[in-house]
């Protein structure tokens, strides 16, 4: 079963107006880089020409992640959105690694800087540009769930951060004339830039390994626990899958022995219902049903059960730990 949220057409129009404002900020400052010869400027040059690249490819598997499933890709195309993702997260660490070289250069060679006074209006503007998209994309990106969106977020933002941090400098030598200290301060945005780059890369190869998301699963879990029908007698063995913004989940749900497969199918159907309107992505589900076994009885709250064999003890309390577990629930633990 699969429940369909998520706007890929706005997820992509908005894709579009940060790669466009991503060539003009670059062309800015460009410019300003050209008129002060500054170091700190080229810093923050260097990581608008990461916000172009990463932008387009941000696009691209934007579109890639709307197709929709073929005979290759059963699972969809979303996949592609973590490796775009670890992509960009590579450039930024790239560009910190030229920044660094650029400002050791400088510090060793020398160097004289012009009109940082339109250095320094024309940095500033990009930051506040930079900021609003930022923040404007990552609300975005949670409310679609889009790994794409977040990342290109949260990169805005620390742009802005070292934009700002450029401006700063940029007054600081302007009144000082210390111009060392504008090597200096790309050296330490570089070292930022590339824990930024390193940050990003690791998210998205935890999305392509399958890496469990510990907040995901504990609010799925706590959906069925603060939900859950006597008729449930456990849920285990699940498994959550990302692709892109949307989700697959497995699981095993242990039902009484004695339904009829329709009526098997009806509870089944009412846990993946519940699940389905109580979460904001999109969702395809693969729900296994168990028939309940002896050692279930001490764990099933059916009171009225006619082939009940033993004793109820006590309700056990799913947690994301029991859950995932493969086998069913016991008032001992778990059993197969």
């Amino acid at each position: 079963m699969k429940n369909k949220k998520s706007n890929n057409k706005d997820k992509i129009g908005f894709q579009k107006l940060i790669a466009v404002f991503g060539v003009i900020l670059f062309i800015g400052k460009l410019a300003a880089w050209k008129l002060t010869n500054s170091d700190a400027v080229f810093s923050d040059a260097m990581e608008s020409v990461v916000n172009v690249i990463s932008a387009f490819m941000g696009l691209y598997s934007l579109h890639l992640a709307a197709k929709p499933k073929d005979e290759d890709h059963p699972y969809g195309h979303g996949k592609v959105e973590f490796v775009t993702s670890g992509i960009e997260g590579a450039l930024i660490a790239i560009a910190g690694i030229m920044i660094i070289y650029e400002g050791i250069n400088s510090l060793i060679v020398g160097k004289v800087l012009n009109k940082l006074d339109w250095g320094i209006w024309i940095i500033a503007a990009t930051a506040i540009v930079n900021y609003l998209l930022g923040y404007i994309s990552i609300k975005k990106g949670k409310e679609e769930n889009s790994l794409v969106l977040i990342s290109s977020g949260k990169h805005l933002q620390s742009d802005t951060i070292t934009t700002l941090g450029v401006v700063i400098s940029l007054i600081v030598v302007y009144f000082t004339k210390i111009y060392w200290l504008d090597s200096v301060v790309a050296l330490v945005f570089g070292a930022y830039i590339i824990i930024v780059g390193y940050k990003i890369v690791r998210k998205s190869l935890s999305g392509i390994m399958d890496e469990q998301d510990p907040d995901l699963l504990r609010q799925i879990v706590q959906i069925l626990e603060n939900n859950r029908r006597t008729e449930w007698i456990d849920v285990h063995n699940m498994k959550i899958q990302q692709f892109g913004s949307s989700l697959h989940i497995d699981a095993h749900i242990t039902l009484p022995w004695y339904y009829s497969l329709r009526e098997a199918h009806n509870e089944m159907e009412k846990a993946i219902i519940l699940l389905a309107n109580n979460t904001k992505r999109s969702i395809e589900f693969n729900f296994h049903m168990d028939d309940c076994k002896p050692i279930s009885c001490s764990v099933c709250q059916i009171k009225d059960c006619p082939v009940r064999e033993k004793d109820f003890v006590k309700r056990v309390i799913w947690t994301p730990e029991n859950v995932t577990s493969v086998d069913k629930h016991t008032a001992e633990g778990h059993t197969n």
